[in-house]
Parts: structure tokens; sequence; C-alpha cells
């Protein structure tokens, strides 16, 4: 009778920690379980600020990293006086328990309003990952003593990095797009190890954080939004199993997915927008026009149109930061300048080039140059600068509602999440709209937070998390 009375005790013990693993995993990496921005959460506050529905707050140095929660914390990154941190909080309070400094033995450029801890970290409940580009990855276990490290970098990018780490099982995986010498790589979580490194060199500059796919035949592949492309890599081996051309020359989106269909965004300069495309003459052409010292390349000073003679498209396309455009250089420049804007409908699986098989529909219109869509109870958001949001039939495309944030006509940086039959939108100003999840959408309530917001909120356990520029705020209805 003891003998199965503490049978029974173990069983229920690890039935009881199960529960709690998957409660707790409910939003262990960047925007929630696999990227999709959606909670199971009821209850959720519609009014809330400093004043209203506050649980708690956690005064927190400058970061855009997003929140996410393992089994008894909360971990975040953060830059304060130019020193890297990740930041361990008590889940239920919000109290910082420790605060661990990361080596910074560089300062690559990030042009604002990215910064140095951009990038969210990945937990599998007792260990947090974090992605610093001024130095590689770092991994702490809950108490945030440094369980193994492995530098990157330095890394070439107009912007700076901001991808953030995936887990995939027992892999951290994590693209490293820049302007020269693209990677990804997938590192053992427990030890830091290298499993593969796949160098991409057609991917150029690139923002997104990957998803991951399980197809009814064949292994796990992580789904990555490229320049120009959107690739599947396996998991297992780093090879490119299928990919679809079509994209914005640089994507910072996510894709949004129901596990059959893709949505992603993706906007790169205004001259992308359909019907203003510009045509670039081939560099042959270039250097017989505008090669002052025939040394074969074209320097600013040697620009031989509007966007070659601007420096802010000129340092775009110097991907080797020369001050000069070879042949390769000149290549991207053509493809950026012909690339298009729009948000795409893609199948997901196949083999090798699936363009032609696999674009479902295309919205063409001005689409969010960072924010993703949301996929959330058969209705597809997409929230665009000015607070302007529209409302499509993911089946189709057809847009069920386009109109205005009331009261939120602002930039937005961060990513919609949804739960509660209900949509939040955060805008750089720290204005949250709550919108009622539906096609024909309205506004239930706007809610000012008085401080700049970057990161991506975060919904777990019937509590709304949202981190502006100075805190983290915890948000619940109070009866």
């Amino acid at each position: 009778m003891e003998r199965k009375t503490s049978i029974t005790c173990i069983l229920w013990g690890a039935l009881i920690c199960c529960v709690a693993m998957a409660s707790a995993q409910e939003w262990s990496r960047f925007r929630g379980p696999n990227g999709a921005g959606i909670s199971n959460s009821t209850n959720l506050p519609v009014e809330f600020g400093p004043e209203k529905n506050l649980v708690w707050k956690a005064d927190l140095p400058g970061g855009h990293s997003s929140p996410v929660f393992g089994f008894e914390r909360i971990f975040v990154t953060a830059i304060q006086d130019k020193e890297l941190f990740t930041i361990g909080l008590d889940r239920i309070t919000g109290v910082q328990l420790w605060k661990t400094e990361a080596p910074r033995p560089r300062h690559d450029h990030f042009q604002k309003p990215n910064n140095a801890a951009s990038s969210t970290p990945v937990t599998d409940g007792e260990t947090v990952i974090a992605f610093f580009p001024d130095f590689g990855l770092l991994a702490y276990d809950k108490g945030g003593k440094e369980k193994w490290r492995l530098p990157l970098g330095p890394f070439n990018s107009v912007y700076g990095m901001a991808a953030s780490p995936v887990l995939a099982g027992d892999r951290l995986i994590l693209p490293c797009d820049q302007d020269t010498h693209s990677f990804m790589i997938a590192v053992n979580k427990n030890s830091g190890r290298v499993e593969w490194k796949v160098d991409r060199p057609e991917v150029i500059s690139g923002y997104s954080t990957p998803i991951l796919h399980k197809p009814k035949e064949g292994g796990l592949e992580v789904i990555v939004p490229e320049s120009f492309q959107l690739s599947a890599y396996s998991v297992e081996t780093g090879d490119r199993v299928w990919y679809v051309r079509g994209l914005a020359c640089e994507m910072k989106s996510i894709p949004a997915t129901d596990g059959k269909v893709i949505y992603i965004n993706g906007w790169g300069w205004p001259e992308n927008q359909p019907g203003k495309q510009v045509r670039v003459m081939p560099f042959e052409e270039a250097l017989r026009k505008g090669d002052a010292d025939k040394d074969g390349k074209l320097s600013l000073a040697e620009g031989i149109d509007d966007r070659s003679k601007n420096k802010d498209y000129f340092n775009t396309v110097d991907l080797d930061r020369d001050g000069r455009l070879d042949a390769k250089e000149w290549g991207v420049y053509r493809a950026m300048m012909s690339a298009q804007n729009g948000l795409l409908s893609i199948n997901l699986g196949g083999q090798g080039d699936m363009t032609d098989k696999s674009i479902r529909w295309k919205y063409t219109r001005t689409v969010p140059q960072v924010p993703s869509t949301l996929l959330y109870e058969d209705v597809l958001y997409m929230v665009n600068d000015g607070g302007l949001l529209v409302s499509f039939k993911p089946a189709t495309g057809e847009v069920i509602k386009h109109d205005r944030l009331k009261g939120a006509a602002d930039k937005y940086f961060a990513s919609p999440v949804a739960a509660d039959h209900k949509v939040f939108f955060v805008s750089e100003a720290g204005i949250v709209s709550v919108v009622k999840a539906a096609g024909e959408w309205e506004i239930l309530q706007t809610n000012k937070l008085n401080d700049e917001c970057y990161a991506t909120p975060a919904i777990v356990d019937n509590r709304l998390y949202i981190r502006t520029r100075s805190a983290l705020y915890c948000f619940a209805n109070q009866r």
C-alpha cells in the first residue's frame, strides 16, 4: 500500500509538473507560441494604465526586447550606461531577482530606434538564452548564473542586428542576416555546442525572427523571411528545403500562420510601392556614365541617379562599407529598386522554388515597415503608421475594414497581440488601443502609458505585460 501511494504521488507530481510547464511556456520566445502573438488567457482588462488595473510596475533600464516567461521568472535584456544586461524578475510580483552583465567587446552600429538590447531572449523554462549582437549568445540559469557563452560577429548591418533566437527542441536557432556573410546557426541549448552553421551569401540585411513548421512528411522546418524571399530550412541539417521569391528587399516582420498558410508583410522603400518601381541601368552602362576615375566602381560623388547620389540610399547598398559600389552591390541596388512591398499569402511546404505554386494572393497597398500581421479568430490584422488598421479575410485577401485607430495616430514598432476576443495595438508613444476581435472590428478603449514603447507585449496567465522605455507593466482585471 505504501509503495502504491508513493508511485501515485510520483505520477501526480509528474502530471502537475507537466501542467506547470505547459502554463509557464505560454510566452517563452518573441511574440509567444511560435511567434503567433496569441494567448489563451481570459478576463483581460480593457481599461488600464499607471493607476488603473495595475498589478505591478517594475522599473527597468532601456531596451526593446520583449518579456519572456519561464516557470518562475520573467526575463528581459537591457542596456544601461553602455553596459548590457540580462535581467530575471519574479513572475508573480515583478520584483527584480538578478541582473547579470554581458560582455561587450565592441560597439556595432545601431541606427535609432534600434539598439544593442533589441533582440528578445528565449527560454525553456529553466534556462534563458540571450543574443547580444555586440557579443553573441549567452545562456543563464534561472538564478542568473552563466551556463555557457558563444561569441559571434562582428556584424555588418546598416541598422544593426535585431532578430531573436528561437528554440526547436534542444536546438537554439538564430538567423544572422547582414549585408555581407549572412548565416544561420543551430546551437545545442544545453552546452552551446554548434550543431550546424549555414552560410547564406545571397541574403543581405534582415531583421525577422523565424517560426517553426512541421510538415506531414519530413522533419521540422524553420521558416525565415529573408531579403527578396521566404525560405524553409531543415532544423536537423540546416539544408534549405523550399523557398518562395517575391518578398520585399529587407524583412522585419515575423510570419503569421495557421499551420497550412503563411502571411508575411514586407516594406523596403517608397519606390517599392507597385507602380513606383524605378528602373536602374545595368552596371556596365552606369560605369560608362559615371566612373570618372576609371577604377571600375562608383563612389557617392560619381552617382548617376537621384538615389545613388543620396547618402542614405548609397550607404544601404554599399554592403562592404568601402565607399564604392562594385558590380555585386550595384546588382543588389537594381534588385532593391525592382522589389515590391506587400502582404503575401503563401502555402507552406514543397521542395525547391515554390514561387509559381505557393503564392495564393498579394495585397499591394501600403503595408507596415516593422509590425507583423496578426491572424486571430479567422481574421488577419495589420496596423500601419498613423494608426491605420486593416482587417482581411485570410482565405482571399479581401479587405473587411480599413480605418484609423482614433486617438492613436502615431508610429508603430510593436506587433499586435491577442487574447480573450481582444486585439492590442501599442504605438511608439505608448498609446494602447484595445480592439474587439472581428472583421468589422471596433475600438473598445484607448489607454495611455505616457512613455515610449517599442517592445511587443506579452499575454500570460490572464495578465497583460507591456514594456515601455523605462518599465515593465503588469495589468489585470482587479475583480
